[in-house]
């Protein structure tokens, strides 16, 4: 017999393709300009840093003498986030494909990160962005069509993470297997393990998956002024944006000989960057004229016109390009008023973001004493004026924004690997976790913006005599109902001795990594029965879900508290009833009449309102339920004294 948790409140197999070997580093300068082969050689199994971006992508390594970017040059080498599948099996990453979409745009995928992590079902909005089609891929993740090929997004990024691991090793002069790979901080349980998974599909171990506004703390090496900071880093890439607040503090105040990086609250939308910004440009466009862009291919090659007009804007105040269409070539212009004007939508969107963290954090704008911007669309006028009007200060951009997350990356690795040990990082959980109890109720055991890596425990039981297994449903939100959060992962845990409700002891645990990898055991302590999973869920949250769970978490707050209330007299109450009930029937002849009948009044109140509860909670007056309890609990002391005596005469 299965029964439900109660709350104890007393206290694919590859594809048939081949790389192609000069795919990016036919682009990358003589090898007389990587680290000399005596620096070459000292390097041992290293674990290098890895910025997976939407637009590009870049790996980094920690020397002595600081983080630098591998792939040649002394910039290092930026890679397009783009794959090109040929139909004679020739993959190529990087540059190439991106310089030649045009003329392959059914071969060639761009932007995979969008998609990572995510159902078929909620990427739809993404497919007209898109000029290769989108389809259903295993466990209805999204994926896309190539040819006659479903290839999916973690498919894509383990060939851009090759080409990086390639670059790697080439400057390098060893093997690499390890990797930090950071991620948009608020990139949830599936997104992080898609990520994970595209990093094996590599032939890389990811040690740890960063977030990436905390990446770039660690690159721009603030906290030298020893003093205590506290930075809000704004990050606005190709596909995600994310805001974190994080106090740098140096080892002379924490007293631990490394300067603590910890992560306050962080904010974000994981499909917010960029590409919107390209899509909103071409929708200008497209608006003008109602026979543009009737295909895939030409809606492609309209963004991409797009975002080149959109970098050209960095220079100069107006710009034209010429795209070639199936139905001809044709000409648009794009102004910096058009520009501010696509983007203002989106970048209010962001400071909207930024006024959460802020208040996550309990933090006011007097007390940021630096605002960090990462991520190449900062680049943008419009957005540099928004931030800077918003936290009343000029951000600091010491560092390329393209570049920055790799460093950090690079740092962590360094830390990992015991290289450095003068940092300290504290990240956060962006979004609670819990399980369901009995009536649909959440139990939240890790909170949001809970520092990881974290451990937590709460004590069950059960609710039906004689239960032999119990299911543990863990979901993910900031609502106080199941039905309103998001499911991460269910198991069962069997074995467990048949016993009356409420007598089992069940002890789950949820244990999240430094990488925000979640692990939930259920134990039963009297039997030792032991259940487990890793959750790893087919596809995460949209945009829109994140959104919703926030905003109403707080509309409806007291409604939700209330009915929870309602749900854990209701359980309680139902306990109470059984073991009066059954106290009362061993002892009712020792018992006077007037008392029985009294009794039996106050367990039909209370009945009453559990059987109301079980149909409607949000109908049930919480207080007179919990004055119907009360009543009940005080009056049946009496019929428990005598039970119990009437037991200890046995």
């Amino acid at each position: 017999m299965r029964g439900a948790l109660v709350w104890r409140v007393t206290s694919s197999p590859m594809l048939p393709y081949y790389r192609d070997p000069m795919s990016q580093r036919e682009n990358q300068s003589s090898p007389n300009q990587r680290p000399n082969r005596e620096l070459r050689e000292q390097i041992l199994d290293p674990i290098v840093g890895i910025d997976l971006g939407t637009t590009n992508s870049l790996v980094a390594y920690c020397f002595d003498s600081g983080p630098r970017i591998l792939g040649g040059g002394a910039l290092g080498a930026i890679v397009p986030s783009v794959v090109r599948f040929a139909a004679d099996g020739v993959i190529t990453v990087g540059e190439r494909p991106r310089a030649q979409r045009a003329q392959h745009p059914l071969e060639t995928i761009a932007s995979a990160k969008r998609l990572m992590g995510r159902s078929a079902a909620e990427t739809a909005v993404f497919a007209q962005s898109f000029a290769v089609p989108l389809t259903e891929g295993p466990r209805a993740i999204a994926a896309f069509v190539v040819g006659e090929k479903i290839i999916t997004p973690q498919e894509v990024a383990a060939e851009v993470l090759r080409e990086l691991r390639a670059m790697a090793q080439a400057d390098l002069g060893t093997t690499v297997t390890r990797a930090v790979i950071t991620v948009p901080a608020y990139f949830d349980d599936a997104q992080r393990q898609a990520t994970r998974d595209a990093a094996r599909l590599a032939g890389l171990d990811a040690v740890r998956v960063v977030n990436e506004p905390t990446a770039a703390a660690l690159a721009y090496g603030l906290g030298q002024s020893r003093r205590a900071e506290r930075i809000a880093v704004y990050d606005l890439g190709g596909g995600t944006f994310d805001v974190t607040v994080l106090d740098i503090v140096p080892s002379e105040q924490v007293g631990t000989g490394a300067d603590c990086f910890h992560v306050l609250a962080t904010a974000g939308d994981t499909a917010l960057g960029g590409d919107d910004i390209d899509r909103a440009i071409a929708g200008l466009w497209m608006a003008s004229d109602a026979t543009l862009a009737q295909t895939s291919a030409d809606r492609a090659t309209l963004v991409e016109a797009a975002e080149q007009s959109k970098v050209a804007l960095a220079t100069v105040t107006h710009t034209s390009v010429n795209v070639a269409l199936a139905a001809g070539n044709r000409e648009f212009s794009l102004t910096q008023g058009e520009l501010d004007a696509c983007c203002a939508p989106l970048v209010a969107r962001t400071i909207e973001l930024c006024a959460r963290a802020l208040k996550d954090a309990s933090t006011s704008l007097a007390e940021i004493d630096r605002v960090v911007l990462v991520g190449g669309s900062t680049r943008l006028a419009c957005v540099r004026s928004a931030v800077a009007e918003f936290f009343g200060r000029d951000a600091y951009t010491a560092l390329d924004p393209d570049r920055v997350v790799a460093l950090g990356a690079a740092v962590q690795a360094a830390i990992v690997a015991g290289s450095r040990r003068d940092l300290l990082l504290l990240d956060v959980m962006p979004l609670s976790l819990g399980i369901e109890t009995l009536g649909g109720a959440v139990a939240k055991l890790v909170m949001r913006n809970s520092p990881i890596p974290a451990r937590a425990h709460e004590n069950f039981s059960t609710s039906k005599d004689g239960s032999t297994s119990v299911r543990i449903h863990v979901v993910q939100g900031e609502r106080e109902l199941a039905v309103d959060c998001r499911s991460l992962g269910v198991f069962d845990l069997r074995g467990i001795p048949p016993m009356p409700a409420g007598i089992p002891q069940i002890d789950v645990s949820f244990l999240v990594d430094q990488n925000a990898v979640l692990c939930v055991t259920a134990r039963e302590r009297r039997s030792g029965t032991e259940a487990s999973i890793q959750i790893i869920p087919s596809y995460g949250l949209t945009r829109s879900e994140v959104e919703r769970m926030e905003r109403e978490s707080v509309e409806h707050a007291r409604a939700d508290m209330t009915v929870h209330r309602v749900i854990d007299l209701r359980v309680h109450a139902e306990l109470d009833l059984k073991w009066i009930g059954e106290a009362l029937e061993r002892v009712r002849t020792l018992l006077e009449s007037s008392y029985v009948s009294e009794l039996e009044a106050a367990m039909e109140a209370v009945r009453a309102g559990c059987n109301a509860a079980a149909i409607n909670p949000r109908a049930v007056d919480a207080d007179a339920l919990h004055r119907a309890k009360e009543a009940l609990d005080r009056l049946s002391m009496h019929v428990h004294e005598v039970a119990i005596a009437q037991t200890l005469r046995r």
